[in-house]
């Protein structure tokens, strides 16, 4: 298993640690409920280090990234951030990832899917026929998300960078507790506030960083939190994690992510033509979100049927909400059965479980 420059912290701090994505990842300090409830009432701190971040610039940069992506990347400027998608030829979802224009027309990062990084390298090299500059710092690049409604007045202290007034996907570079060049975000996959922090994988930068925020945040409570709360907090907010939602199989169209997806963009892109005829002629499924009406916990790949027994879908993601006391999915149902408040089951161990169908973020 790969380490983060995080690792021995997580050890030592006592987390309980797992294999994620080939790295040797924190899945929780003091319990995912604790870790989720810090995090939506004051902040938190993720490693997220084993993300992906690809770098691709030149004159030929954004319209390699165009032809492969469903969202329009000219429409950003330098400082702006865009979600985004790769398609397959069939219109499935290779992965999805962040945008970072750092100099509009030239300089890009992606920020990518941590088990997807080798297949998005290799398939945007196969389409990179103009030669654009492309590099993967995947390995060279520290990431740290620190997210909650606290977490920009805990951390302003640290830079002269506006992280409290740091709009939505948008981002500042500059000094960050005595390091240069890092890179500030808000683009946040909590739905609780706060930025991330990119940085270079090298010295003592990560301690020194890591130290700084939870010096900074002692006195607030502030803590270190694991994946398993970033799963609850982001299924919560109805966000889509590639693998369990959306994978190579699924659409856009059908993930919901229509928004994302410009079919009237200049520059042509993978698949553009097949997802236009599902626009046209209608999806025949749909990601919704859904909330257990009856008692039980709806997981990964239950069947979802409808009163008479028949399988009409299967869950994608589900969990006990902890801010919500209620259990909570994502999954995929026939267009006739996507209603909202329609009645639909859960087969948990070949029994059906009432749910309704509902909007997200769930309330």
């Amino acid at each position: 298993m790969k380490a983060t420059a995080f690792t021995n912290f997580h050890i030592a701090l006592g987390a309980k640690m797992a294999e994620f994505a080939g790295n040797n990842m924190p899945i929780s300090y003091s319990g995912i409920n604790d870790e989720h409830l810090c995090v939506r009432t004051n902040a938190g701190v993720f490693d997220v280090s084993h993300m992906g971040e690809f770098i691709i610039k030149g004159p030929h940069a954004l319209s390699l990234i165009q032809r492969i992506t469903t969202n329009d990347v000219s429409k950003i400027t330098s400082g702006k951030a865009q979600y985004n998608c790769l398609t397959n030829e069939e219109g499935g979802i290779i992965d999805d990832l962040i945008v970072y224009c750092i100099e509009e027309n030239k300089v890009y990062m992606l920020v990518v899917n941590a088990s997807n990084i080798q297949k998005d390298w290799d398939w945007i090299s196969a389409h990179n026929t103009e030669n654009a500059e492309m590099k993967n710092i995947s390995d060279a690049t520290c990431l740290l998300a620190i997210q909650g409604p606290n977490a920009c007045k805990i951390l302003q202290p640290l830079t002269s960078i506006d992280m409290i007034n740091l709009k939505y996907y948008t981002f500042g570079k500059g000094e960050f507790a005595g390091v240069d060049n890092v890179l500030i975000s808000a683009t946040g996959y909590t739905g609780s506030g706060g930025v991330e922090i990119y940085f270079e994988n090298k010295e003592d930068h990560a301690e020194k960083i890591w130290n700084a925020i939870f010096d900074a945040g002692k006195s607030s409570g502030i803590k270190p939190i694991g994946l398993g709360a970033r799963d609850t907090l982001r299924l919560e907010m109805g966000f889509c994690l590639y693998g369990n939602d959306i994978d190579d199989t699924t659409s856009p169209l059908e993930a919901g992510l229509g928004w994302i997806t410009k079919l009237n963009k200049e520059t042509k892109f993978t698949a553009q033509g097949i997802l236009q005829q599902q626009k046209e002629e209608g999806i025949k499924r749909k990601l919704i979100g859904f909330e257990m009406l009856e008692r039980g916990i709806p997981r990964h790949h239950y069947p979802i049927v409808d009163a008479g027994g028949k399988e009409i879908g299967y869950v994608t993601s589900g969990t006990q909400a902890p801010s919500l006391g209620k259990a909570v999915g994502l999954g995929y149902v026939t267009i006739e059965n996507a209603s909202l408040d329609q009645e639909i089951f859960i087969s948990i161990r070949n029994q059906p479980v009432k749910a309704k169908v509902t909007k997200v973020p769930f309330k």
